[in-house]
């Protein structure tokens, strides 16, 4: 590719809006372009480089067995409809109606139409294990898009879907994409983690995530340094203490402008750890009856030294959403703003009671009256509810493995794979004929890698002051050839011959000065930059420097400048292969 000829351009300073380094150099080097919100168009360099990701993730996913195919991203409502989510899905999903009426959907995801694929392609036994995956465009429409492709409203996905006939086929399978995905991310050279992950809208019970740590990530990853607990702080968990004494009669204590928890303890000389705190949310559920939106308060009841996680709430609740209730509907159900509890609400609030809580005695609470607070509070006997683990956990709290301090860092998830078994083949109506001739729902899997994503967490990965310095697997070319002599037609051989060897070439064969032309090669970040300068060309030599070190320079020889270009090529993919992550799932 000549880059007198290319499409894109470099840019000198960062768009408004760029607020990260790798989205600012994606930016500046030409790789994308925004369109609106969430929305980018792929330029030369981007839509080359997400094709090496995506052939790295297809030689992966052939090499387990996959099959690829396509689905369409516009589905009918109807599919949506048979398994709720058409209801239980919020406004990421975009819902119209087509020409004649009918419900239709933008896909987020492919549960839906695959099992609908399988149902009409899996019949016996005999035709399992199976699994398909695509790499397609999905829509969601995101209401906080951020970082350039980190987070985005249209994006490419690779998903997968496992067929089999019992756990232990799907074990097989979740144990094939965990290896593979680690076999994916090394090859491009994105250091990951993988993490225990709520399974969310997907359903099912068993889910990772695999973690790119960094500070512009958005999900908390909480992990143990003394042994190998790692999980999302949506699902983490961490050992508790608990109050434990004899019961104690409850005691309405006069408690002026003590609104917070901090507050309280204050006032009443006590440690936050002896109170009981009331949150406030307001969830969304699908009635059974008519498929129509309901909304509930929910009061979850945890211990004052701690935080609610909102996730585990919602799960425990069984909301489809949750929101923060508002003061009218709290008062609504005979409770207090800052002076709330359990004790004494309306019947249909759904209390949830942290196990904190629920295994501590005599802890002091609202008394749903402005200005007063109650003593020796017991769960049980002054309120009931559910009791869940909804407790948020934190840097510094014990390890539920060891007991030693955990750790928290921030991460963003590039892939995920989830245990889906009969969550979306029972309500579908996806079945096959076991050996005695009695049918029986298929047990399935989804495996996700967000491809932009990915390309996206690369650029915050390998970037310098400069600009990019992308790993030569995924660098949408493998040499930048810049040429600073007036005769052309030494430099258009060179490119001609390094071609033709089958080396991806940029070559800068633009009338630009020595300063842009070097500028531009540091911020688009090729791996190999070949320089033909007039003091190298008299002594029949080209000067060559890795992105990675510009720092130090050598030369190539003009008559053996393919071969050696060559050996390089292959030592920097060498590097990478011996960096390969191999790391097998153990099942609990």
């Amino acid at each position: 590719m000549r880059m007198s000829q290319l499409f894109s351009k470099t840019l000198r300073e960062a768009p408004n809006g760029a607020d990260s380094k790798g989205y600012e150099y994606l930016l500046r080097a030409g790789f994308i372009r925004q369109l609106g919100a969430g929305i980018f168009s792929l330029l030369p360099f981007g839509f080359t480089a997400t094709k090496k990701i995506e052939q790295v993730i297809r030689e992966e996913m052939n090499a387990i067995g996959g099959q690829e195919v396509l689905m369409p991203v516009v589905n009918p409502a109807d599919i949506w409809k048979e398994t709720g989510r058409f209801y239980s899905i919020d406004k990421e999903m975009s819902r119209f109606n087509d020409r004649v009426g009918r419900d239709m959907v933008l896909a987020m995801t492919h549960e839906e139409a695959v099992t609908d694929l399988a149902r009409g392609e899996i019949d016996s036994y005999k035709r399992l294990p199976l699994l398909v995956y695509q790499i397609q465009t999905k829509w969601r429409d995101d209401p906080r898009p951020r970082a350039g492709l980190i987070r985005v409203r249209e994006f490419t996905m690779k998903d997968s879907y496992s067929f089999d006939v019992d756990q232990a086929g799907l074990d097989k399978q979740y144990a094939d994409h965990y290896k593979a995905y680690f076999r994916i991310f090394s090859r491009c050279g994105l250091p990951v983690i993988v993490v225990g992950a709520d399974s969310g809208m997907m359903g099912g019970k068993i889910s990772h995530e695999y973690m790119y740590l960094s500070p512009i990530g958005e999900d908390t990853i909480i992990t143990c340094p003394s042994c190998e607990y790692t999980a999302n702080r949506q699902v983490a968990t961490f050992k508790k203490t608990y109050h434990a004494e004899a019961e104690k009669a409850v005691e309405k204590v006069l408690t002026p402008e003590c609104k917070t928890i901090e507050e309280l303890a204050q006032f009443l000389k006590i440690e936050e750890s002896q109170t009981a705190k009331a949150v406030f949310q307001v969830g969304t559920f699908i009635n059974d009856t008519n498929g129509e939106e309901e909304e509930k308060l929910i009061v979850g009841i945890i211990r004052g030294d701690l935080e609610v996680e909102e996730n585990k709430l919602q799960n425990a609740a069984k909301a489809n959403a949750l929101r923060p209730a508002h003061p009218e509907e709290i008062v609504a159900k005979k409770m207090v703003p800052g002076y709330g509890s359990a004790i004494g609400c309306s019947s249909d609030v759904l209390v949830i009671v942290d196990d904190s809580v629920a295994k501590s005695n005599n802890l002091v609470a609202g008394a749903n009256e402005e200005g007063y607070h109650l003593l020796n509070t017991n769960f049980g006997r002054d309120y009931t509810g559910t009791v869940a683990d909804i407790a948020s956990a934190s840097a510094g709290y014990a390890c539920p493995v060891c007991g030693k301090p955990l750790e928290s860092s921030k991460g963003v998830e590039v892939g995920n794979i989830f245990q889906l078994n009969t969550r979306y083949s029972e309500s579908m109506n996806c079945t096959y004929q076991d050996e005695t001739g009695v049918r029986k729902p298929v047990i399935m899997g989804s495996y996700g890698i967000g491809v932009g994503r990915l390309l996206a967490c690369l650029a915050e990965n390998y970037h310098d002051d400069k600009g990019l310095v992308l790993p030569i697997s995924v660098s949408p070319m493998q040499v930048h050839l810049v040429s600073l002599v007036k005769d052309a037609q030494v430099a258009d051989d060179i490119y001609a011959a390094l071609t033709k060897a089958g080396i991806d070439v940029l070559y800068d064969d633009r009338k630009e000065s020595a300063g842009v032309k070097f500028a531009d090669a540091d911020l688009i970040g090729f791996p190999i930059r070949i320089t033909i300068g007039n003091r190298s060309l008299k002594e029949g030599k080209v000067e060559v420097k890795l992105r990675s070190n510009l720092e130090e320079s050598f030369s190539f020889e003009l008559n053996t400048v393919v071969e050696e270009t060559q050996a390089m090529v292959a030592k920097l993919k060498g590097e990478l292969a011996s960096q390969l992550v191999e790391k097998e799932w153990k099942k609990d």
